[in-house]
């Protein structure tokens, strides 16, 4: 992300175009994106986290079940952006920043979520067709921004909606079962490589790009973890 910014010439340091492997320290450095500061703050955290299957995407769980900030328990007060239900695994965002986690749930705001669905059955042409027509499930109409078929078993799916369980529902209304379910990408922000129960701190770069993503005010600043 950081190295994509910097060929396309986009990041500067202290007024002067940045080049790979240019040295800026975000505490005394003035760097910029686009011409929109970056800068830290100590009492705002962004982790990126790579949830597992099995541990629930809350702050805490009265059932005693792992949960994704007890993943990250070295930071106190983080809150998950968003949820992915038990079985479903992925990237997902924690922190304390109350503004960025409103302005990347919100659906007007078009931040995508992608995701790789895996399914027990193959897909036909017909069931393809009717999860790109969308699927009324319990009153509601859920549907995709982009469904690409990878091979007979695998569907790649991009979501701006975000309802509760939308992509199995959505599944299930067509008559498919879904055997695991990845989120691989949040606006663009992507990782890999971060391997299951992992997590790292988010970029400037990156917390510059899911901001304009969907339009988010610059006016502040950027603060990185």
């Amino acid at each position: 992300m950081c190295e994509d910014l910097i060929r396309q010439e986009r990041v500067e340091v202290n007024g002067e175009l940045a080049g790979l492997g240019t040295r800026a320290d975000p505490e005394t450095d003035r760097i910029t994106v686009d011409g929109a500061p970056v800068g830290t703050a100590e009492d705002l955290v962004y982790l990126l986290l790579n949830k597992p299957k099995g541990v629930i995407s809350t702050a805490r769980d009265t059932h005693g079940r792992p949960t994704v900030v007890g993943l990250v328990g070295a930071f106190e007060r983080l809150f998950p952006v968003g949820r992915l239900d038990a079985e479903s695994e992925g990237l997902m965002i924690l922190t304390n920043d109350g503004e960025l986690a409103n302005f990347l749930t919100h659906p007007a705001h078009h931040v995508e979520k992608e995701y790789l669905v895996a399914l027990e059955t193959p897909v036909t042409r017909r069931q393809l067709a009717a999860l790109r027509n969308g699927v009324e499930d319990g009153g509601e109409m859920l549907t995709a921004r982009r469904i690409g078929q990878l091979d007979e078993f695998t569907l790649r799916v991009v979501l701006i909606q975000g309802r509760n369980r939308q992509i199995r529902r959505m599944m299930a209304g067509v008559g498919l079962s879904v055997r695991r379910l990845v989120r691989v990408r949040i606006g663009p922000v992507t990782d890999g490589d971060l391997r299951p129960g992992d997590y790292r701190p988010l970029g400037p770069a990156e917390l510059v790009a899911l901001r304009k993503a969907g339009g988010y005010s610059l006016k502040h600043g950027v603060s990185g973890a």
